[in-house]
């Protein structure tokens, strides 16, 4: 079965409601098995044995969470060449704009050689239910799209 993994942080719960919607929406395509994961807690082999990736960041101070930055730094080397191609998508909440967010974990994803699949969703201010809906959406996409391989 192919798996899907989710790795987000949230501390004021914004993005934790948003990853749960992602993860309700994920788990609709049961030919996907879908793990989320604090970005803490996420490893290299929960990045090498997924075949699709949603990664869910406030912006804080105009950029990712400094832990999805800290998976970042434990996986990049190690998966350096493994991970080519790996579709991933975004999700943000953000005080401001979230664009800073989305340009560095782009500029990241870029090195480690993955695509972008989805146009990242970002949520300004507080999260309502358009947000909720639209990151149940995306996680139902992403884990169906890992399912039949279109990505």
């Amino acid at each position: 079965m192919k798996r899907l993994l989710i790795v987000y942080h949230t501390q004021g719960g914004h993005t934790g409601a948003m990853a749960e919607a992602v993860l309700r929406g994920a788990r609709r395509a049961a030919e996907t098995e879908t793990v989320m994961l604090r970005a803490g807690d996420a490893t290299l082999k929960n990045l090498l044995d997924c075949q699709g990736l949603i990664i869910g960041t406030p912006e804080n101070f105009g950029t990712m969470a400094g832990m999805v930055k800290d998976f970042f730094d434990r996986t990049y080397y190690p998966a350096e060449g493994k991970t080519v191609g790996l579709p991933y998508a975004l999700f943000v909440s953000a005080g401001n704009d979230g664009t800073g967010a989305v340009t560095q974990i782009d500029r990241i994803a870029a090195g480690y050689g993955w695509k972008r699949v989805a146009e990242p969703h970002i949520a300004r201010n507080e999260v309502n239910a358009a947000d909720i809906a639209a990151c149940e959406e995306l996680g139902e996409a992403m884990a169906s799209g890992v399912a039949l391989g279109i990505f």
